[in-house]
Parts: structure tokens; sequence; C-alpha cells
């Protein structure tokens, strides 16, 4: 039987929505016509916890939810540390470190304490997953807590030490795991609901770059460019997540997990480009290495996550994929030798993503 995604999950992803908006905003942090290097790293550094804050409930309810008033009170109660945790998003992270920690570690406790909650209503197998799952996440909880004993960076290192360990329990424990599959239907449709929000960063930078008091045709000409790719992009995740997967695949669904944060790492970078590339005045080496490694990074991880589940007949083979890669190499040479204007270097994207989707 199919399992449905409950109206209390979309819920749940609303509010991500602003957490993620927060964590991309980083990425417009220009100094010296470079994004530094600490905006970038504090960009992951907000990102990974937001996704695994996400991911943990979601794999929750695509194992053991029940639409059911206590397990309702479990997420409205974590919606709320999600909120606390949306809020302490800041680069400035020492003033808010306090409030992350408590909203990061309540989302967190919570859905442990769900897994000790549902372990009593099950037998077997699903029990011995439900208790692993339980235990180790507090492993990871209680090493990001004891980040509160330490000052300076050693505090950072252990609060991510300890997101480290809880983001590799489930790797971990794959043999329990394997023995309680993921429902594949659901978990392809929650995280394409995810990515969505994700696609709605770059609608917003669109908005942003045309909201100018004087427009100009240069302007409106990079945004519609911008709009095709981001149209493309979406057709070609939505048509494969829709069309092309053998969702009754018994699995783990971990590449799906995992590689869903390199696709949402790589939109939210591609959101922020868009912006960049008009707005801002950046580096053109710079822009084009991001660009270019964003657009590599999206390639390769939705690749990876979908093949796997690929009906045999829509299988990527080597040749293809070795033609994207070459294609792309080839951009990236020609625009390193000249140097060609954003809106043309998009133009030449918008182009690539069309073979993608043609090959894909």
């Amino acid at each position: 039987m199919a399992k449905k995604v409950t109206w209390l999950e979309l819920f749940f992803d609303l509010i991500f929505v602003a957490a993620i908006a927060k964590a991309t905003h980083v990425l417009l942090k220009v100094n010296n016509e470079v994004i530094p290097f600490e905006y970038l790293l504090k960009f992951v550094l907000m990102f990974v916890p937001i996704w695994w804050a996400w991911v943990g409930q979601s794999l929750f309810m695509n194992r053991f939810g029940v639409d059911t008033a206590k397990q309702r009170l479990f997420m409205i109660i974590q919606m709320f540390f999600v909120l606390l945790m949306t809020a302490s998003l800041h680069v400035d992270f020492d003033k808010y470190y306090l409030t992350f920690l408590i909203g990061y570690v309540g989302i967190r406790f919570l859905t442990s304490l769900q897994y000790f909650w549902i372990r009593h209503w099950e037998k077997g197998v699903r029990k011995q997953a439900a208790t692993y799952l339980g235990y180790g996440f507090l492993i990871g909880i209680f090493i990001s807590l004891c980040s509160l004993f330490f000052d300076s960076w050693m505090r950072y290192l252990i609060l991510y030490a300890g997101i480290f360990i809880d983001v590799l329990i489930p790797v971990i424990g794959r043999k329990y795991l394997k023995k309680v599959p993921a429902h594949i239907e659901h978990l392809l449709e929650r995280f394409g609901l995810f990515t969505i929000i994700l696609f709605g960063e770059s609608i917003v930078s669109l908005i942003v770059v045309l909201n100018l008091e004087n427009p100009n045709w240069r302007t409106i000409a990079f945004a519609f460019v911008s709009y095709v790719i981001v149209i493309i992009m979406w057709w070609q995740y939505y048509d494969n997540l829709e069309e092309k997967l053998d969702k009754k695949l018994a699995s783990t669904g971990q590449s799906i997990i995992y590689g869903h944060l390199f696709i949402c790492l790589s939109l939210s970078v591609i959101a922020a480009l868009i912006q960049l590339s008009s707005l801002y005045k950046l580096d053109y080496r710079f822009l084009l290495v991001l660009t270019f490694s964003t657009v590599f990074l999206y390639v390769i991880s939705t690749t990876w996550v979908f093949h796997k589940y690929r009906l045999e007949k829509h299988r990527i083979q080597f040749p293809h994929l070795a033609l994207l890669i070459g294609l792309l190499t080839v951009l990236f040479i020609f625009n390193f030798i000249l140097v060609v204007p954003p809106i043309l270097m998009f133009v030449q994207l918008s182009i690539f993503f069309l073979v993608f989707k043609k090959v894909t």
C-alpha cells in the first residue's frame, strides 16, 4: 500500500522555506569581488543542520509515521524548535550559538523520542531498527551538547562532530535498516517537495533581479535566460522523479537521502548566482569557477541519486555521462580563455541543460 504525504508534513516543510532562504542569503556577502571562504564555509555549516533536521523527521515518518494525534503533537512541538533554529541562523554565529543549539538539539531529541515511543508498538526487525535509531541519534545529540563546555573554535568543532555522527548513524546501522526498507515512493515524493523549495529560491532571485527602479533590457534578458535554465532543470528533475524510476524497489534509500544534500546545496548556490551575476560585481574567474563547479555538482548528484532506481530502459550509460562532462568541460575552457558576459555564460548553460534533459 502506497504511503501518503500528510498535510502536517507539508506544513512542516513550509517552515524550512525561511531557513533555506537565510542560509542562501549568506552567499550574497561579497568582499573584494569574491565571496570570502569564511562565508562559503558558513553557508555549508548552516545548510547541513537544516537539511538533516528535515531529513531526520521525514525518515521517521517514512518508516514509522502514522497520522495520529500523538505523532502530530511531536511534529508540532518540533516545528517550534525549527523556528528557533531558523531565527538563530546568522553570519555572526557566536551571538546566536546557544539558541541555535537549543533549536537543533530540540528537533533531534524529539525525533529520537519518537523512535523510543514507536518501538513499544513494533515487533521484530522493526523494533530493532527503531531502537537502534533512537539510541544512535542520542549519541550525536550528546556530543553536540558537550560543545557547551568549550569556547572559541573548539565549541564549533564539538558541535559539528555531533552533527556529523548524527548524519552517519543510518549509514553505520545499514544492516538494521535493510530489514526495514524505506517506502521509496513516499521518500521520493518527500525529497521532491523539499527540492521544490530550493527551486523556489531561484524564483525569488529572479524577482529580486527584476525588481529594479529603472529596469533595462539587459536585466530583463538575463532574467529570462536564467528563468529558462530553472525551468529546464525543474523539468528534467521532476520528469525523472515521476516517470523513469522504479518506486517499488526495496532499499534503505540512502543514495536518495545523502545525494539530495548535494542537489540542494547546488540549487541554493544557483539561486544565489542569479543575483550575484546580475546585481553584484564579481571577479570573472571566481564567478566562472563557482558557476561551473556548481553545475557539475548538480549533474553528478542528480545522476547518482536516480541511477539505482531508474527503470532498465532509462539507465544512463557511461558514454552519455562522458558526453555531459565533456561538454561542460569544453564550455568551461571556452569561457576561461575568452572572457564573456554573464548572460552569454548562462545562455551556454541553458543549452547544456537542454542536452542534459535530453540525455536523461
